[in-house]
Order: structure tokens, then C-alpha cells, then sequence
């Protein structure tokens, strides 16, 4: 076989001529495009990492404040709670010392009734007692509202401390009897001699009526006071009474 150089070497002179050709309009336009299209593509791969870091600040941000407004939130649901309970506790204080308060008021109108009531039913009971005895001494014989009465008035001065019982009619100070009933001078003379026969010296009397006793004597001095009568022993007997009552209570 031979070989023809004439005919190798044109078409290697044409294979380096199209070489050349392509790489200098085909090659190298295609490698700047593709060297253009890296870039750009790395430009956009550069502003995605930024858009993404950015993104990923504002979500940072975002989750940042929405704790704070959690937080903020929870401390005001907190200030609500709390005061909502103050006001509560305020309410139940104010509520309770109202209660106290008009507890104490039935109470203590409750008490002046039931003493109003005990005041009414005494009085009831002093009036009916007087009644009674009146009635009662209405049968008797009318000197005995008097007499029965003149010892136990002795009595009851002689029961005085010695002291007091010596300042009684004494330099000729009269003694003053009051007396249920107008008496006569036999008893007035009765009455001056039992006191005398307890003073030891004679004595002066003075007497003056008052029905409200209902049958009694009592004795008036400047530094003494001796009482036997029905109305005397009807305070008392209240007196007793009331103090009874407020044992009992």
C-alpha cells in the first residue's frame, strides 16, 4: 500500500485549520456561555444563601418576639389573676364585716328586745303583785298596814353599824317616818318608842303619808336610811329578779 503525503498532509493542514476554526467560534463562545452560566449560577447560589440566611434571621426574630409577647402575656394574665383575686379577697372581707356587722346589730336588737320584753313582763308582774297585796291586805284589818311593820323597822335600824345608828336623833334631830297610811297618834307614839327603846335616848318623829308604799314604814335620818314596806320589798324582789335573768343569760 502506498501513501500518498501530498493528500495526508492537506487534510491534516485542513483538520487544524478546522480545528482552530471551531475553537475559536464554537469552543470558546460555548465555554464563556457555560462560564457565564456558572457564575451566574453561583451568584444565584450566593443570594439564595443570603435570602436564606436572612430568612432564617427574621424566623429567629420572629420566634424571638413571639416568646415575648408569651412572656409578656403570661405576666399579664398573671397581673389579672392577682388582682382579680385581691379584689376578691376585698370583696369577702367587705361582705364578711357587713355580715359581722349586722350579725352584731340583730344581735344586740335582739337583746334590747328580749330586755324591753323582761322590763315589760316585770313591770307586769310588779303591778299584779300590787294588785295581789292590796287585794290582799284589803282583807286584813287596816291597822296592821302600820303595826305589823313597827318592829321590823326597829329591827332594821338596830342592824345599822353602831356609828351610823348613834348619828340617828341625835342633839334632838327628829327622825322622819314615812308611813302608807295616815296614822293616829297611838301609833305614832308606837313607832317613837321602839326606835327610842333601840337608840337609847328618847327621839323626836316626823311622819308623812305615801300610799305608794302599800303598807310599811320606812326611816329617813341625814346618815340613814331603813326601809320596811311592800313597795320596798318589791324592788328588791325585781332587783332579784333581773339578776336572775342575767345569770341565766
Amino acid at each position: 500500500m502506498q501513501i500518498d503525503w501530498w493528500t495526508l498532509g492537506l487534510q491534516t493542514i485542513n483538520a487544524v485549520v478546522l480545528i482552530s476554526l471551531l475553537a475559536h467560534f464554537l469552543f470558546r463562545p460555548v465555554v464563556a456561555a457555560i462560564a457565564a452560566r456558572q457564575k451566574a449560577a453561583a451568584q444565584l447560589l450566593a443570594d439564595a444563601k443570603l435570602a436564606k440566611a436572612a430568612a432564617a434571621s427574621e424566623r429567629d426574630k420572629a420566634a424571638a418576639e413571639t416568646a415575648r409577647l408569651a412572656e409578656h402575656r403570661s405576666e399579664a394574665l398573671k397581673a389579672v389573676e392577682t388582682e382579680a383575686a385581691a379584689e376578691k379577697s376585698a370583696l369577702l372581707a367587705t361582705a364578711q364585716a357587713e355580715a359581722d356587722k349586722l350579725r352584731v346589730a340583730a344581735r344586740a336588737k335582739i337583746e334590747a328586745e328580749r330586755r324591753a320584753e323582761v322590763v315589760t313582763a316585770q313591770d307586769r308582774a310588779g303591778r299584779l303583785a300590787i294588785d295581789i297585796v292590796s287585794k290582799l291586805l284589803d282583807r286584813l284589818p287596816r291597822e296592821t298596814r302600820v303595826s305589823a311593820f313597827i318592829d321590823g323597822i326597829a329591827s332594821g335600824l338596830a342592824r345599822l353599824p353602831e356609828g351610823t345608828r348613834a348619828s340617828v336623833g341625835a342633839d334632838g334631830a327628829s327622825i322622819h317616818l314615812t308611813i302608807a297610811r295616815t296614822v293616829t297618834s297611838q301609833e305614832v307614839e308606837a313607832c317613837r318608842k321602839a326606835l327610842a327603846a333601840v337608840l337609847g335616848h328618847p327621839v323626836a318623829v316626823e311622819v308623812s303619808v305615801d300610799p305608794a308604799l302599800i303598807a310599811g314604814i320606812e326611816l329617813e335620818a341625814p346618815h340613814a336610811v331603813v326601809r320596811n314596806s311592800f313597795r320596798a320589798d318589791l324592788v328588791r324582789l325585781k332587783s332579784e329578779l333581773v339578776q336572775h335573768d342575767r345569770d341565766l343569760s
